[in-house]
């Protein structure tokens, strides 16, 4: 939690405990294209289809596009399996790792070329990329002049409300690996949360 005097900051630690994610490994990194040919190849590649581009925003794929995919994949072999799965991660990672502020309408395709070799995504090291996203948001957030924030904010909820523990809801679930499970489905019990503002938690570090 903390690394010095009147510090407290997420910490590696943190993100493999909370969200459970390995924390060292492969970079998580790559070409950055625009092109939506290049697009519609590496989902033809690991999908057996690709999105219209209706169906994207920019070098994004839609989330719903995705989640159509997901449910209707047969499972009925190996090949449908893995698709399945990796259509779940990419959807974690458009909302839970990687989120932004569009509403979580969309995740960049330039992840799904480390999905090639399903046998190799462990191997990269994502609680580290979700933590220098989650600085690069905070960093954001900090100007004057911003009044949202995006980034892995479940990671974000689950530090604050296990290190500061008077800003958490009631946990419905015992303690668990990974820690973000204590507060699963934590909306339904005290909905106060669901309309605070990034200048609600402001107000409230500004009062400690």
């Amino acid at each position: 939690m903390s690394k010095g005097i009147g510090e407290c900051a997420v910490t590696l630690e943190d993100v493999a405990l909370i969200l459970g994610l390995p924390t060292d490994g492969l970079p998580v990194t790559g070409m950055t294209l625009s092109s939506f040919e290049a697009l519609e190849a590496e989902c033809l590649h690991q999908f057996g289809v690709a999105p219209r581009k209706s169906e994207c925003r920019g070098s994004c794929i839609k989330l719903s596009w995705l989640r159509d995919l997901k449910e209707n994949l047969p499972l009925t072999d190996e090949v449908g399996i893995q698709r399945y799965v990796k259509c779940h991660i990419m959807l974690l990672i458009g909302t839970i790792l990687f989120g932004d502020k569009s509403g979580a309408a969309g995740v960049h395709w330039k992840f799904l070329p480390l999905l090639r070799e399903f046998g190799s995504i462990i191997q990269y090291s994502w609680g580290s990329a979700c933590l220098a996203h989650l600085y690069r948001a905070l960093c954001r957030a900090s100007r004057v002049d911003c009044k949202g924030i995006d980034g892995p904010l479940t990671l974000l909820l689950g530090w604050a409300w296990m290190r500061l523990p008077y800003l958490s809801p009631v946990p419905r679930e015992p303690r668990s690996f990974p820690l973000a499970n204590r507060w699963r489905n934590w909306e339904r019990g005290d909905r106060r949360y669901r309309y605070m503002k990034l200048a609600d938690f402001r107000k409230a570090f500004d009062e400690l």
